[in-house]
């Protein structure tokens, strides 16, 4: 049977490339450039907005028995979006700007996502939940102003919500069939492959791009 903890431990070197990156590193030493930054914190805004729909999704076909987690985990949405708006006026960043094509790309599978039983959702809201909890832990202590994104994702409150999506995740794997259980494991190794692609599209970000885009 699949599980979320054989998946990590099964594709670790696919999933250490999702989590473990030089973004995240030059946020631990504070010598992130502000344009990638930026870029990064206005792209995951609009993921996040379209996570959030997905987050919807999945409650709509979730067991009773899921709803308090998945529940708690909508109100967190809705204070991580204002939060995010927040952290982009502090900047001066613009959020009503375009998806990257990585991002579009990531929040078009995110819908697709839809139309695959629940098992699939479960396994792919974990993955893209615990992608967040372990890129922003692995690298260690950042420095300000990024140990307030690192408090946020790499916190053990946070930690434990990714444990209990698993445990969620698991439970309808085990009563999935196999042909399923496949499903889920191919979202595991696209959303691996999208987070990575975003790490990199931030970390690429040309400084004009960024000048030009999210100008004061």
């Amino acid at each position: 049977m699949t599980t979320c903890q054989q998946l990590l431990h099964q594709y670790s070197p696919i999933w250490r490339d999702a989590t473990v990156h030089p973004f995240l590193t030059l946020c631990r030493t504070g010598e992130i450039q502000a344009h990638q930054f930026n870029t990064w914190l206005v792209q995951d805004y609009l993921f996040v907005v379209d996570f959030t729909r997905m987050a919807a999704r999945l409650l709509a076909d979730a067991p009773i028995q899921h709803f308090d987690i998945l529940l708690a985990g909508l109100h967190a949405l809705r204070d991580e979006l204002n939060w995010f708006r927040v952290q982009a006026a502090d900047r001066g960043l613009d959020l009503e700007t375009n998806r990257q094509p990585t991002c579009t790309e990531y929040c078009g599978y995110m819908a697709s996502l839809a139309l695959t039983p629940y098992a699939v959702q479960a396994t792919a809201f974990w993955a893209i939940e615990c992608a967040y909890n372990q890129g922003w832990q692995l690298p260690g202590h950042m420095v300000p102003p990024y140990d307030e994104f690192a408090d946020r994702w790499g916190n053990q409150g946070f930690t434990e919500y990714v444990q209990q999506l698993a445990q969620q995740a698991d439970e309808a794997l085990a009563e999935a069939p196999v042909a399923v259980q496949q499903q889920a494991e191919a979202a595991f190794l696209e959303i691996a492959k999208l987070e990575t692609a975003f790490w990199q599209m931030a970390f690429n970000a040309e400084q004009s791009y960024a000048a030009e885009s999210y100008a004061n």
